[in-house]
């Protein structure tokens, strides 16, 4: 008996191309002004995630995507505003470092929590820490001789990359490489209206 392929995937929001330029500025001041061992995330690959799967079947795809469509169906678009650094899980213990989210946050969470429901109902475990909206830039290997980021951060509560209105959700696989993960979409998921 043949095993069923598998598919590394997450549902998230695809920013646009504006607001991805603006990420990249905003990255290669970081890396001028932050010394450490960070492994910066590309711009094209930068994607507000909602749920990460991990590797799922096929027909895990399909139960997947019968769960988003009604929510984002009678979701309306969403008015999102990138901006503030931030690092997780704090500056004393650093290992990734993020832009955040501002504007129609509330709805988006509240998105989040029901599209979570739905999955715990498949079967798809809850993430054991809350969810917060923000956008990935780089992942802190080490601590050990990082120098400028809580000052970065500092100075980062100012940082704007942009807005934009989010009109739905992607599902994304996503294949690792050597040279950092190649994104495909699988579905798409529009916003009402």
């Amino acid at each position: 008996m043949a095993s069923e392929d598998t598919f590394r995937t997450f549902l998230a929001i695809d920013p646009p191309e504006a607001v991805r330029q603006e990420i990249g500025r905003i990255q290669e001041q970081l890396k001028r002004t932050v010394q450490g061992m960070i492994r910066w995330v590309r711009p094209a690959g930068i994607h507000l995630t909602l749920k990460f799967f991990g590797d799922i079947t096929g027909a895990d795809i399909a139960r997947i995507a019968d769960a988003v469509k009604p929510e984002a169906a009678t979701a309306a678009p969403l008015d999102m505003q990138v901006k503030t650094i931030g690092v997780f899980p704090d500056l004393n213990r650093p290992r990734v470092v993020w832009l955040g989210m501002a504007g129609d946050v509330d709805r988006l969470l509240a998105l989040q929590k029901v599209l979570d429901r739905r999955f715990m109902a498949l079967g798809f475990p809850r993430e054991d820490r809350p969810f917060r909206a923000h956008l990935t830039l780089g992942r802190i290997k080490t601590s050990k001789g990082l120098i400028g980021l809580a000052r970065a951060v500092e100075q980062g509560a100012a940082t704007e990359a942009g807005s934009f209105q989010a009109r739905g959700l992607i599902l994304f696989k996503s294949d690792l490489k050597p040279a950092g993960a190649l994104y495909t979409k699988l579905a798409e998921f529009p916003f009402a209206g």
